[in-house]
């Protein structure tokens, strides 16, 4: 039996916009139990003596330093787009909003 429930993995899927249909529901609860639970055994092993570090080796910035050139105008950079609209280039709107509150009227009509 699965920790996490069909509502948590319908919810999940809806967050980010995949269609499950219901039998998948109970594939992806039984997968994610399976992670959840192995992430819960990573963490019991974790001990307090050992610092926490974002690498395993010393590293240092081997990166050059920045240093500031003249750019484009923002002229110059829109003039190349093949849409622009109050200073911005326009784009297409590839996620629609699920809260119509949310929407704005750029990418409301597409051609």
């Amino acid at each position: 039996m699965s920790t996490i429930s069909r509502g948590e993995v319908a919810r999940l899927a809806q967050l980010a916009r995949l269609a499950v249909t219901e039998s998948e529901l109970d594939v992806f609860a039984d997968q994610l139990d399976v992670i959840l639970t192995s992430v819960a055994r990573v963490g019991e092993v974790a001990a307090d003596d050992i610092p926490p570090t974002s690498h395993a080796v010393p590293l240092t910035n081997v990166l050059r330093d920045d240093v500031v050139r003249p750019g484009l105008s923002q002229q110059q950079a829109l003039a190349a787009a093949p849409s622009a609209e109050e200073g911005r280039f326009r784009v297409p709107r590839i996620l629609a909003a699920d809260d119509p509150q949310q929407r704005t009227d750029m990418g409301a009509e597409q051609s």
